[in-house]
């Protein structure tokens, strides 16, 4: 058992990432090639935003992330990857950010699990329905 405030403000963290959470999964997608890209398997993709189409990507599927990513934009592009299933991320990959994007502008709105593999760095913030597994020697 916890003493106060630790109770309220696990409470109050658990709502924000709810309400969070909903929102993200409630942006639009207005680009067929953001829709399903690869068929979930983003590894050696190259992910942008832009002030006409954003970047709302979605996949009604599991993404997997087999090899490196790259989000590429500036500072104020903000990335959501919305999935209705789980994302894994193989051993050994990296996500990797230029033109000045920020991780805290990447929002991955997960329905199921989330697996990043051994030794593996992500970025980004981490917004999942079930449950989060980091392995050996992986970094977000």
């Amino acid at each position: 058992s916890y003493i106060e405030p630790t109770p309220t403000h696990l409470t109050t963290a658990v709502s924000d990432m709810e309400t969070a959470y909903t929102d993200a999964a409630g942006r639009l997608n207005p680009i067929a090639a953001k829709t399903n890209n690869g068929s979930g398997a983003i590894g050696g993709e190259k992910l942008t935003s832009d002030s006409t189409d954003g970047g709302v990507y979605t996949f009604g599927s599991d993404v997997t992330i087999n090899s490196d990513l790259t989000f590429e934009g500036s500072a104020t592009d903000i990335f959501i990857i919305q999935m209705t299933g789980n994302l894994i991320m193989a051993d050994v990959v990296k996500v990797t950010l230029v033109g000045g994007v920020l991780a805290e502008n990447i929002f991955w709105q997960v329905s199921g699990k989330v697996e990043v593999g051994t030794g593996s760095h992500l970025e980004g913030i981490l917004l999942v329905k079930t449950s989060v597994l980091f392995k050996t020697g992986c970094s977000l």
